[in-house]
């Protein structure tokens, strides 16, 4: 795998059996009303089963995912996304195809998490690993209830819920200070996961977190920037900015419409970070629904289909921007979870 250098994930981002308990069969959840009849067809059927393949076989013996050995390679935040990603393919621990898989990967999690509620995680831009943590355990606890799992997800998001800065938003440190709209996607979607599967979390916390997003927008433009008033909106910004708005509840802002025409301005241009930008512009326009879900996967799944690549069975894709994609692990977790995501599994992305 190819190695990364810490200050790029900066930009980017971010249990046993029997400890597990008994977890539910999974059930795909109800879509948005207006799904438009999104289906997944066969070749596309082929590269997801394909991709889930490869990345069983990239999983560390210590059950986590990375971009590399040891912490320099992410594994809290890459050990996430891979576990969403077979979340949105129907696997649970002890449930589906990579169910062991996912058992030593939730394990991992839950081992790394130290009595404070901070996860055994490099420095620096940490409250990127400590979201996508949080929304893998918040999501595979809403999925099972697992009596294991409650009281490490509740000391999560504490961290969160002290981490948030004044003006409503989150940064790097989980000590509050400033915020941008990137690492505030990341802990907007934990607390709703967590909301989501029977953790208290206080209304102020949401109130707060959707004044700041709001604040990044750009009117003239119908995008959002990293902070307020900082930088042109950009592609990523604004896919974090309108998913955190209907993910706390403001489906109807006129901003999400707005955005989502951005988006769809944008898409091609593939600008740095598309990849990182693409895993919150698929929820955001999925939960729209309509012709606007139809059409921006169709768009999405021409380009995912047209750079995979095929080895036997299994498929995988590699990185195309050199700064903001980080190593094939990366670019696969989130890809197979776009291509997945008609299958209506994750109740995260549903009204």
């Amino acid at each position: 795998m190819r190695a990364v250098s810490v200050s790029r994930f900066g930009c980017l981002l971010a249990a046993s059996a029997a400890l597990i308990g008994t977890w539910p069969r999974v059930r795909a959840a109800e879509p948005p009303s207006a799904d438009a009849g999104v289906k997944i067809d066969g070749q596309t059927k082929s590269v997801i089963k394909g991709a889930l393949k490869y990345l069983a076989t990239q999983q560390h013996p210590d059950g986590s995912w990375s971009v590399e050995e040891g912490n320099k390679g992410f594994p809290i935040a890459m050990t996430s996304y891979v576990l969403l990603a077979y979340m949105a393919n129907g696997n649970l621990p002890d449930e589906g195809d990579y169910a062991k898989n996912m058992t030593a990967g939730m394990q991992y999690l839950l081992d790394k998490i130290q009595p404070d509620g901070l996860f055994q995680s490099p420095a620096g831009q940490y409250m990127y690993n400590h979201g996508m943590g949080t929304i893998a355990l918040a999501e595979m606890y809403g999925a099972g209830h697992s009596s294991a799992i409650r009281p490490k997800l509740e000391r999560l998001i504490n961290v969160i819920l002290k981490a948030q800065a004044p003006e409503g938003g989150w940064r790097y440190s989980p000590k509050p200070k400033d915020s941008d709209v990137s690492v505030t996607v990341m802990q907007a979607v934990a607390l709703r996961a967590a909301q989501e599967a029977g953790i208290s979390v206080p209304q102020d916390a949401i109130t707060k977190a959707l004044q700041y997003v709001s604040s990044c927008y750009n009117d003239q433009i119908g995008g959002f920037t990293y902070q307020p008033g900082v930088k042109e909106p950009g592609y990523a910004r604004t896919a974090a900015a309108i998913y955190s708005l209907q993910v706390l509840g403001n489906f109807d802002d006129p901003k999400v419409k707005a955005g989502s025409a951005f988006l769809f301005s944008n898409f091609k241009k593939r600008e740095t970070y598309w990849t990182y930008g693409s895993y919150y512009a698929a929820p955001a326009q999925y939960m729209i629904g309509g012709e606007t879900w139809r059409n921006w996967y169709g768009e999405m799944k021409s380009v995912l289909m047209s750079d995979v690549v095929r080895s036997g069975d299994m498929a995988h894709w590699e990185p195309k921007d050199p700064k903001g994609d980080l190593g094939p692990v990366f670019c696969t977790a989130v890809y197979v979870h776009i291509l997945a995501m008609p299958y209506h599994y994750l109740p995260l992305y549903q009204r």
